[in-house]
């Protein structure tokens, strides 16, 4: 097994370490992380939790604790908004998740999703969910709506394989933030609907959406926005992962995930478009600009090193999409290739 990773063990350690410290910040300690047993549903019964483990789609051995509780990294329910003009918190490069529905644009910044992860709001009367997992730099949005209920969502402090596990707090049915779908619980199998979204940058979103908003932290006290506790992540090893990584390739390379009903998600490397800056696959427009900094590269999120801008339309309309890691791709889709060019 190739893993192309030439950064030296001391290195790797100080680099994980560092991700590890997001725990110290919420005063938490993450490095306890264990696999559970069934046996262990009963402590997570014990912690209060009221869902239904008997019914699940995975593996509950599966599921670790990334070590802060639930809603020890607070989702936001109650989103506030400023207007594009006048807005001067973000650099042109900061990267934010772009959502236009119905002609209502929003721009919400990783400098806060970073420490929030999810934030339940309502854009062009549709109730979404924006989400950001930074060990996956996975970024869907969903639809929150399911069987005419409106679910909302929070941070359950699990993990599997390295990736956030969300909880609606309607059923306390847990659900995989990388695919939006419920494992664990009374929805079980169910499919959150995915929304065209981009990840982009601020400058972008800026030009594109003069009359937009952006979102703002409720309280700027609150944390740190701005900074990243991930530092040097995507140029290191996945962390909280005990699954196999992928064969000739770095683990931590950008990969862009276009899921397709009925079939496989097309996987292609980021390097691979930003090397043609356009290219057309399977009825798809796969782009790349420039000006994009990376959200898990330097200790300021804005001042990270650019790894730009893709967006994949078809028939000249936006389509959901995501850029993760090869890593995670390969534990979702371990039987889909990654196209390199």
């Amino acid at each position: 097994m190739t893993r192309n990773v030439t950064t030296s063990l001391r290195t790797t350690l100080t680099r994980i370490a560092s991700v590890a410290g997001i725990a110290a910040v919420f005063g938490i300690v993450a490095a306890t992380a264990t696999a559970p047993t069934r046996a262990d549903t009963l402590r997570w019964k014990a912690e209060g939790w009221q869902t239904d483990f008997d019914t699940a789609s995975v593996d509950l051995d599966r599921i670790l604790s990334g070590g802060p509780p639930r809603d020890g990294i607070p989702s936001i329910d109650n989103p506030v908004f400023e207007f594009v003009p006048g807005h001067d918190d973000l650099a042109p490069t900061d990267p934010v998740v772009g959502v236009t529905i119905g002609g209502d644009a929003r721009a919400y910044p990783l400098r806060i999703l970073t420490w929030h992860e999810i934030v339940n709001d309502v854009v062009g009367d549709t109730p979404i969910a924006v989400t950001y997992c930074p060990l996956c730099n996975s970024a869907p949005v969903f639809e929150r709506t399911v069987d005419g209920r409106v679910l909302e969502f929070g941070v359950s402090g699990k993990l599997k394989d390295s990736n956030l596990i969300m909880y609606d707090r309607q059923t306390e049915t847990w659900w995989q933030q990388f695919t939006g779908e419920a494992i664990v619980g009374e929805l079980t199998g169910t499919l959150l609907e995915l929304v065209p979204a981009r990840l982009q940058s601020w400058a972008e979103f800026a030009e594109q959406n003069p009359n937009g908003r952006v979102l703002v932290p409720s309280n700027a006290r609150m944390r740190d926005y701005g900074r990243n506790p991930y530092v040097s992540y995507d140029t290191s090893l996945p962390f909280l992962y005990d699954g196999q990584l992928p064969e000739d390739i770095n683990p931590m390379e950008r990969v862009v995930i276009v899921p397709r009903k009925g079939a496989d998600p097309f996987l292609i490397t980021m390097n691979a478009i930003a090397e043609e800056g356009q290219i057309e696959r399977d009825g798809l427009t796969l782009s790349w600009n420039a000006g994009q900094a990376s959200a898990l590269d330097s200790a300021r999120i804005a001042q990270g090193r650019d790894v730009g801008t893709v967006l994949v339309q078809r028939q000249g309309a936006d389509v959901p999409y995501d850029v993760t890691f090869a890593f995670v791709a390969h534990a979702f889709h371990p039987g889909v290739a990654i196209a390199r060019d």
